[in-house]
């Protein structure tokens, strides 16, 4: 979606920009599970999945590749930073890899749409909402090929659905917010 405001830059300055959006994507991933945890206690990450925004956002906003890198790295810097600076793993290990591969998804799914979202903001409803469902598929065959049962699957997804269900309206809308502004400063700066 920043492609068209970046356009008239060099290739360089497009890439800082993205760049920086995108480690300020994953310091999101990495402080809103924190947040939610101090608020709401230790099983708030299962219900409102706060470390999934960013990745959903970035796919949006900067397309396939800088999503799948967010997706794909949020996770780790999560883990890094929470096994180092407190001491307990956030996610937790055994978590990491279908983690990993859900944002990944994330990422690259709504990243797929991101030309489209440049011309009509509002497919990034369905976007989001595509990119959710593949997620969480990979998540129930990631698991069920690492012997967990279906039943116990099916409840951690249910466990979840408040945080999609608000996502799937959140992204959206900051994705709609966000390209209305950059389009009126675009225009000022123009004139």
């Amino acid at each position: 979606m920043l492609d068209l405001v970046l356009k008239n830059r060099s290739v360089a300055f497009r890439v800082s920009v993205k760049s920086a959006i995108s480690v300020l994507m994953v310091v999101l991933a990495v402080g809103l599970p924190q947040i939610a945890h101090v608020a709401g206690g230790a099983s708030a990450g299962a219900v409102w999945m706060p470390m999934y925004l960013p990745a959903l956002l970035a796919g949006c906003l900067l397309g396939w590749q800088w999503g799948l890198a967010v997706g794909a790295l949020s996770p780790i810097a999560s883990f890094a930073f929470t096994t180092v600076a407190l001491g307990t793993a956030m996610p937790m290990l055994d978590r990491l890899p279908y983690m990993v591969l859900e944002l990944a998804a994330y990422g690259v799914i709504t990243g797929l749409f991101a030309k489209k979202i440049q011309k009509n903001t509002l497919l990034a409803f369905p976007a989001v909402i595509i990119a959710q469902l593949s997620g969480r598929v990979i998540y129930v065959i990631y698991n069920l090929i690492a012997g967990k049962s279906f039943a116990a699957l099916m409840s951690s997804v249910q466990t979840g659905l408040v945080g999609l269900y608000l996502q799937a309206i959140i992204v959206p809308v900051l994705v709609i917010v966000l390209a209305k502004a950059l389009m009126r400063d675009s225009k000022k700066s123009e004139e």
